[in-house]
């Protein structure tokens, strides 16, 4: 175990184990090893995380062969195939710009709201909240897409590019979109 503490030991003749130990065995995360002890009365007899065997400078210590049993019939009833998934799931924070289904989602919405900025020649209050009611979705979702395609248009123009294609491009990927919703 890392921090050099040790996770199992005898004591009383019988072998104990710490929750580290539980973790390490079981692949578990400490969440996962956390509740299944704070809820183990819900649990069926054999389900049950097993009760404390004793506690050595604020460690808890369970019997190891409760521990393995527990393990066994949790496997064989339950599975382990949501180990690791406890909590959030590892990304960037950064929403849907990862990728998916809602990834695809806003780049239409955005491309939309990018033929309207050009077609309009810039921002002007009140875009997103017509956007929503045109096309559906939340005022909100729309007022990101807008944030996000001022930003590709104000680069545009800092860039010099022609106004002309860009409005050609918007069109054929509101055309490649399809009928589809592009509510973000």
């Amino acid at each position: 175990m890392s921090g050099g503490k040790v996770s199992r030991r005898v004591v009383d003749g019988r072998w104990v184990v710490s929750r580290a130990w539980v973790m390490e065995l079981t692949g578990a995360s400490e969440a996962t090893v956390n509740r299944w002890y704070a809820q183990r009365e819900r649990y069926p007899e054999e389900l049950r995380f097993p009760e404390v065997a004793c506690t050595l400078h604020r460690t808890h210590y369970y019997v190891q062969e409760a521990v393995e049993a527990f393990w066994a019939a949790w496997k064989a009833d339950v599975g382990t195939g949501r180990l690791g998934a406890a909590g959030r799931r590892p990304g960037d924070g950064r929403g849907s710009q990862g990728g998916g289904h809602g990834r695809a989602l806003r780049d239409r919405a955005v491309a939309v709201v990018l033929a309207e900025l050009r077609k309009a020649g810039g921002y002007r209050r009140g875009m997103a909240a017509r956007l929503a009611r045109e096309h559906g979705g939340s005022e909100r979702g729309w007022q990101r897409a807008m944030n996000e395609a001022r930003t590709q248009y104000e680069h545009s123009q800092s860039q010099g590019q022609g106004r002309g294609q860009d409005v050609e491009r918007d069109q054929d990927v509101q055309r490649e979109a399809g009928p589809a919703q592009t509510a973000p």
